[in-house]
């Protein structure tokens, strides 16, 4: 029984990261331009107008966020709402000041209806499901992927958006490399966690990781290596956020804020170079993948997450087993009580004796009781 439920784990596991990397690579060939591919471009930000909603659309103003979507998910935008301001505490902590001032989100139900809402002449990638427009203070977010009938997860998909906004507020602008950008979009919203894991495990064990200069560039057009790249990008934000280093963290980001050019900045904060970051990340990368002897092929990530599903399922058993014990012991109780009612001997009043009932009188006549007997008036 163990064996077929891991046999049926792993089919599973197999199932959602082939989709997952499928889904990674499916607008690999559209990956040239110098910014993330979610984010989009707006000449002249003051000059853009935004699309009037249409009829069946609703607002929702919290302060600093203001969510326009249709009016039949109201529920779902008010816990994104409270997702949202979550989120922007949490951003806060990690990028060392007060973020995301003012922000819009608009939620559209497919790709095509995104692309109405988006700003006069600055459509969206066709194949986006969600987009940000820094230089506006908006997200775009779709509640069906492009070109499939899935429907993304929306809060991963929000934070990843609102993570490039306040990026761009706190380095007023100046220019970070793509794997910064795209990669702490990604290490926030948390989104893919198993699929990045895999990526980043083959790739280091199969070395074919990708120079963090070329990221910089562009991200690859390749299927398999444009997964990587946004693995990889997301771990060594990871790598450089790591708690001993949060400060040195917060100094990079101030001096990239103050106008210092990012290599520089990045050598006052953490005494090294971009090329030497790089070879640290790598070190570490390898040590963390290759700890146990055993680890020498991705088919221990499925032994790993095998185990994981089965240790959880071990412990849903377990409750499901005390709880029905619980109703057993409550059972028995319940009988034995039931059963101490049922065998307890009856009390049965005495019937009166004739000297303890009244006499009949006739009607009008009074009778009076002294001493337990009954005497007629006469």
């Amino acid at each position: 029984m163990v064996r077929r439920f891991v046999r049926q784990m792993r089919h599973l596991l197999l199932l959602a990261l082939a989709f997952a990397s499928n889904n990674a690579g499916a607008a690999s060939d559209l990956e040239t331009d110098a910014v993330p591919r979610d984010v989009g471009v707006v000449p002249n930000a003051m000059a853009v107008a935004l699309p009037t909603l249409p009829n069946d659309f609703a607002t929702e103003d919290a302060g600093w966020v203001v969510i326009d979507f249709p009016a039949s998910i109201r529920d779902r935008a008010a816990a994104l709402q409270r997702e949202a301001s979550a989120f922007r505490a949490h951003l806060a902590a990690d990028l060392g000041q007060p973020v995301l001032d003012h922000v819009r989100i608009r939620i559209a139900r497919t790709a095509d209806q995104m692309a109405a809402l988006a700003p006069e002449g600055a459509p969206p990638p066709r194949y986006a499901a969600g987009v940000a427009y820094p230089a506006l203070g908006l997200a775009l977010l779709a509640l069906q992927a492009p070109h499939t009938w899935e429907a993304p997860d929306l809060v991963e998909l929000m934070r990843h958006e609102l993570t490039h906004i306040a990026l761009r507020e706190v380095v007023a602008g100046h220019h970070v490399p793509r794997w910064f950008d795209e990669g702490i979009a990604i290490h926030e919203s948390g989104e893919l966690p198993w699929a990045r894991t895999k990526e980043l495990w083959d790739a280091t064990l199969g070395k074919r990781l990708l120079p963090l200069s070329d990221l910089d560039r562009g991200f690859p057009a390749d299927g398999y290596d444009v997964s990587v790249a946004y693995a990889e990008s997301a771990d060594v934000m990871r790598f450089l956020m790591r708690d001993p280093d949060r400060a040195r963290f917060g100094s990079l980001v101030e001096r990239v804020r103050g106008g210092e050019p990012f290599g520089r900045a990045l050598e006052d904060a953490y005494g090294t170079d971009e090329r030497k970051l790089e070879y640290e990340w790598r070190e570490e990368v390898s040590h963390r993948f290759s700890v146990l002897p055993l680890l020498t092929g991705s088919g221990m990530l499925w032994v790993l997450a095998s185990g994981l599903a089965i240790a959880a399922w071990w412990k849903r058993r377990k409750r499901a087993k005390a709880k029905l014990a619980a109703w057993a012991r409550e059972e028995a109780e319940m009988d034995a009580a039931l059963a101490m009612v049922r065998d307890r001997p009856q009390i049965v009043a005495p019937a009166p004796t004739e000297e303890a009932m009244p006499p009949m009188a006739s009607p009008g006549v009074p009778v009076v009781e002294h001493q337990g007997r009954w005497y007629t008036l006469h």
